[in-house]
């Protein structure tokens, strides 16, 4: 059996694997949208996006709360050294996650017809049982995850999730193209992409057995004999944790999948019962779901260097550092804001030739612009989520995030007859908005001091402006010359590669020089040696 491993170095360490397999997963769950979407045009690429969220909550209840819950207790457990219970614990957090999974399959199952008569689009059903199966997998990837983060070992859960992903996406190209090139019906091809999750989640589930087998760990959760009569108080107390704790941070991590769901429920049905025609309205839907791809990879860029700053911030906590706290506190919240408003203003500045880069054409560019700001609202959103539950916060974020879902419904109805898809980029942004307003307030009654500091807002509009003048006009000078010398798609992406280093580097010249970071802040992020050379000489050391 596994050593706990307790060392400070070796958490951060762990959490710094954790961080970089969760950013290169986030990184092929949107890239690969890209050639799916050149490969089945808008209207396969809207049949997928409908039923996505439900894989999508099957991804997160397998990689966020129930390892973290089952990891913290297993490592406490540990710690009292009766190994009796603690197989106890593993077995009987399977039952539940297996309980759990099954409940969910059959729901999603039985109630597929259900669901896609809600979506106005019957067709749907099949791909919805596809998915379904994925719940009865999950919890054996789940257990797992959270055994070895308990004993420290991040490479299995790290090499599950990236394999997982990698299969995935794998099988999602591979039958598309093969079944496009059979001319198989749009809802076939969806189905055979939905596959893709099933033969992704048995290779994590392989690759994780086969740690245990290796290691001779398998019989970890086999359970003695009147186990379970002997300690019936100890299950009961194990399964509540599951529910509670377990269940409110998977739901925390599931903002962007409420907002699909919602937007999957009803904006096709709106749009054809305002009497737009079924094909008009689901090409239409597909063009609205090209945000997603650039949304996802946004809000990685945008949050992956303020939560690499998560573990830092729960060692202040523990080690009881107000001071610390607050300074790493006030740094994540900089850092989310910073990327966020560059990512989204700068996507909104060039979104036209960004969009016929991946997607053949500017389908839709206006609303895609709009979609853009929705990276800073989930970066920031994602950042005090964290936050909030190294600080042993979990219940009210996962209130916040269930909100979203009603909101934004029930904006769609408004704004959609009225504005079409637009419409629904716009409740999209005001869903966002209400959540962060909603977290800040709670998360400032929480913190100890402010948490932004002076200027730091003026240097970020400085900075915005800036970027947005200079694209603008580094587009319309250009626009001629790259439309000239090559044509369509690769004179739109060399238009765009080229404006996003423009405009990223005189965004960060400004941050930077504006003094937002010190030199030790700029220290902890990649490059960041680099990034010093920058500030101006009053403020170096």
């Amino acid at each position: 059996m596994q050593k706990l491993i307790n060392q400070p170095k070796a958490v951060l360490n762990g959490a710094l694997i954790l961080t970089i397999s969760a950013i290169v997963t986030k990184i092929l769950s949107a890239f690969y949208r890209i050639p799916f979407q050149n490969i089945v045009g808008d209207v396969g690429f809207y049949i997928y996006q409908q039923v996505y969220p439900f894989y999508g909550m099957a991804v997160v209840l397998s990689t966020t709360g129930f390892p973290v819950v089952i990891s913290k207790l297993y490592a406490e457990q540990k710690e009292r050294g009766d190994d009796v219970k603690t197989r106890l614990l593993l077995f009987a957090s399977y039952l539940f996650l297996q309980v759990f999974g099954v409940l969910c399959f059959f729901i999603l199952y039985v109630g597929a017809d259900g669901i896609a008569d809600w979506m106005n689009d019957p067709h749907l059903s099949m791909l919805l049982r596809v998915v379904a199966f994925v719940f009865l997998a999950f919890p054996f990837s789940s257990l797992l995850r959270g055994y070895y983060q308990a004993v420290g070992e991040m490479l299995p859960t790290a090499l599950s999730q990236v394999g997982e992903q990698s299969i995935r996406v794998l099988t999602i190209i591979i039958l598309s193209s093969l079944f496009m090139a059979k001319g198989y019906s749009l809802y076939l091809i969806g189905s055979g992409a939905m596959f893709g999750s099933i033969t992704g989640t048995i290779i994590s589930a392989i690759i994780l057995f086969m740690f245990l087998w290796i290691r001779k760990e398998w019989k970890i959760i086999m359970p003695s004999k009147g186990m379970f009569k002997q300690h019936t108080r100890e299950v009961g107390l194990i399964w509540k944790a599951l529910f509670f704790q377990g269940l409110m941070i998977c739901i925390s991590g599931m903002l962007m999948i409420f907002m699909q769901l919602a937007d999957s429920l009803n904006l096709y049905s709106l749009l054809t019962a305002g009497g737009m025609k079924a094909d008009l309205a689901k090409t239409l839907k597909g063009v609205f779901d090209r945000g997603q791809p650039l949304i996802q990879l946004g809000t990685v860029a945008a949050t992956s260097m303020s939560l690499t700053l998560v573990p830092l911030i729960t060692r202040a906590r523990i080690a009881a550092k107000p001071v610390e706290l607050l300074d790493k506190i006030q740094l994540a919240i900089k850092v989310s804001i910073m990327v966020g408003v560059g990512a989204s203003a700068g996507l909104w500045a060039i979104i036209e030739p960004t969009n016929t880069m991946l997607f053949e054409n500017n389908s839709g560019s206006s609303v895609l612009g709009i979609l853009s700001f929705v990276i800073l609202f989930t970066s920031i959103i994602s950042t005090i989520i964290a936050i909030m539950q190294g600080m042993g916060k979990v219940l009210f974020p996962a209130i916040a995030v269930m909100l979203v879902l009603p909101i934004k419904y029930l904006l769609n109805m408004m704004m959609i007859p009225a504005f079409g898809i637009m419409g629904a980029a716009i409740s999209s942004l005001i869903s966002l908005a209400a959540v962060t307003l909603i977290l800040a307030i709670r998360f400032k009654k929480m913190s100890e001091g402010p948490l932004l500091v002076p200027g730091f807002i003026k240097t970020i509009l400085t900075a915005t402006i800036g970027m947005i003048l200079l694209l603008k006009g580094y587009l319309y000078i250009t626009d001629d010359f790259f439309h000239y010398f090559a044509i369509g798609r690769l004179g739109a992406a060399l238009q765009s590669i080229s404006a996003v280093l423009c405009g990223g580097l005189l965004f960060l010249w400004v941050i930077i020089r504006g003094g937002v970071f010190l030199e030790e802040e700029l220290a902890l992020f990649p490059l960041g040696s680099k990034l010093i050379h920058l500030l101006a000489r009053k403020d170096r050391s």
